[in-house]
C-alpha cells in the first residue's frame, strides 16, 4: 500500500512544481489560445458582416476628411443636421458629375474591348511556341508524377445581365447605408465624443480618450488630404504625359490615376494594366503599347519617393510593409472599399496603440554614442582614489647623517 505524502514532501514537490513554471506556461499558453480564437472570430465576422460594416467605416473615413468642413459651416451659424445635409449634397454632386462627364470616354472604350481582345490574341500567338514547349513539358511531368488525364471543366449556366440585376439591391443597400451614415456622423460626431469621454471614469482616461479623438482626427484628415492634393497632381501630370503622347481620352486616364492612387500598390498596378490594353487598343506595337506605362510607372515613383513623403513629413511615415499587411487584410475582407480605408484604419490603429501603451523613440547611434562616455565617466569617478601617503607617515624617520667635518674628527 501506497504511503501517503507527508508535510515535508509535499513541499518539496510544490516548490519542484514551482521551479519548473509548468503551470504558469500552461496557463500563458491558455490565453494566448483564446486571443488566437478571438482573433480569428473577429476576422470572419468583420468579413461576414461586409454589407454593413464597409460602407459605415468608409462613411467614418469621409467623415473625418468632411469634419472641418462641417466645423466652417458651424461656426457661420448653421445647424450642425444643415451642415451636414450640405456636405453629403455636395459629395453627390461631385459623384455624379464626375460619372457623367466620363461616361462618353468608358463607353467609347467599353466599345474597343473587341478590338483590344483581338490584340491581345495577335500578340499571343508570337508567344505561342514558347507556350507549347512550356505546355510539353507540362504533360512530360504529368506522365512522370501518374497526373490524370482528364479535367472536368464546369460552366455555369447564368448571364452578365442576370449577376448585375442580383448584384444592384445589394450596390444600392449600401450606397444607402453609406450616405444615411456620413450625414449621422457629421450632425452628431460631438455628441459622440461627449459620450465616450463621459464613459470614462477617471480623469486621466478622460485626458487619454480626448488626446486619442485628437490625434485621429488629425492624422486621418491630414493623410487624405494631402493624398487628395497628391493625386490630383498626379492626374493633371498624367492627363499631360497622355496627350503628349497621343493617347484617346487622357483625361479619362488622368482622372483614373488620381482615384487609384487612393489604393496602395495594387491602384498602381491595376493602372498599368489598363494602361498596357489602352495602348494595344489604340493602333500600336507592343513596344508602343508600353510607354504610357512607363511613363506612369516614372510619375508613380517620383511621387512615392519624393513629393508624398516630404509633403506628410516624419512624423506621417508608416512602415511600408504594415501598409502592405494591412491592405492585404482589408481587401480580403471588403474587396475595393477595403483597400480605401486600408491606410486610415492603420492610422488609427497606431494612434490608439501609441496613447494606450506610450513608447519612446529609439535614440540615434550619436545618443548611444554619448550614453556610453557618460557612463563610464560616472564609473571612473564613482571608483575610489588610492590615497598617496605622507612621507613622514610612510617611512620612519631616518637617522641624521654626521657630517663630513664629525666624521673626519672621530676616531
Amino acid at each position: 500500500m501506497r504511503k501517503p505524502l507527508t508535510a515535508a514532501r509535499r513541499k518539496a514537490l510544490a516548490a519542484d512544481i514551482a521551479r519548473t513554471n509548468f503551470e504558469r506556461v500552461m496557463h500563458n499558453a491558455a490565453q494566448m489560445a483564446i486571443i488566437l480564437v478571438g482573433i480569428v472570430v473577429a476576422f470572419l465576422a468583420i468579413r461576414e458582416a461586409q454589407v454593413i460594416l464597409a460602407p459605415l467605416f468608409l462613411a467614418i473615413t469621409i467623415g473625418l476628411v468632411f469634419g472641418p468642413v462641417a466645423d466652417m459651416l458651424e461656426n457661420r451659424g448653421i445647424p450642425e443636421g444643415v451642415s451636414a445635409a450640405v456636405v453629403v449634397l455636395g459629395l453627390l454632386l461631385v459623384i455624379v458629375s464626375g460619372g457623367a462627364l466620363f461616361y462618353g470616354p468608358l463607353s467609347e472604350w467599353a466599345d474597343r474591348i473587341p478590338v483590344i481582345w483581338s490584340r491581345l490574341q495577335t500578340e499571343m500567338r508570337n508567344w505561342q511556341e514558347p507556350i507549347s514547349a512550356l505546355t510539353n513539358l507540362q504533360e512530360q511531368v504529368k506522365g512522370v508524377l501518374g497526373g490524370q488525364d482528364k479535367v472536368e471543366v464546369r460552366v455555369d449556366d447564368g448571364s452578365t445581365v442576370t449577376g448585375i440585376a442580383m448584384l444592384a439591391p445589394a450596390v444600392f443597400a449600401q450606397v444607402l447605408v453609406f450616405l444615411v451614415s456620413l450625414y449621422f456622423f457629421l450632425a452628431t460626431r460631438e455628441s459622440i465624443r461627449i459620450a465616450t469621454l463621459s464613459l470614462c471614469f477617471s480623469r486621466r482616461m478622460r485626458w487619454r480618450a480626448a488626446h486619442v479623438f485628437q490625434d485621429v482626427e488629425q492624422k486621418v484628415s491630414k493623410y487624405l488630404l494631402t493624398i487628395t492634393m497628391v493625386n490630383i497632381g498626379v492626374g493633371v501630370v498624367v492627363t499631360v504625359l497622355m496627350w503628349i503622347i497621343g493617347m484617346p481620352s487622357p483625361i479619362l486616364w488622368g482622372a483614373m490615376a488620381a482615384v487609384l492612387n487612393y489604393v496602395p500598390f495594387v491602384g498602381q498596378a491595376f493602372m498599368a494594366l489598363l494602361l498596357f490594353l489602352a495602348g494595344l487598343g489604340s493602333g500600336g506595337s507592343l513596344g508602343a503599347a508600353f510607354v504610357p506605362v512607363g511613363l506612369y510607372w516614372a510619375v508613380n515613383f517620383v511621387e512615392g519617393n519624393f513629393v508624398t513623403p516630404n509633403l506628410l513629413g516624419a512624423t506621417m511615415t508608416v512602415n511600408p510593409f504594415l501598409i502592405f499587411l494591412s491592405l492585404t487584410f482589408w481587401l480580403w475582407a471588403w474587396g475595393p472599399v477595403g483597400g480605401l480605408i486600408a491606410v486610415p484604419s492603420l492610422l488609427i490603429v497606431l494612434s490608439l496603440i501609441t496613447h494606450i501603451l506610450p513608447m519612446r523613440p529609439l535614440p540615434s547611434r550619436k545618443e548611444r554614442l554619448l550614453v556610453r562616455q557618460k557612463a563610464r565617466l560616472e564609473v571612473a569617478e564613482a571608483q575610489p582614489v588610492a590615497a598617496i601617503p605622507e612621507p613622514s607617515a610612510a617611512v620612519p624617520a631616518a637617522r641624521k647623517r654626521p657630517s663630513r667635518a664629525k666624521a673626519a674628527a672621530t676616531p
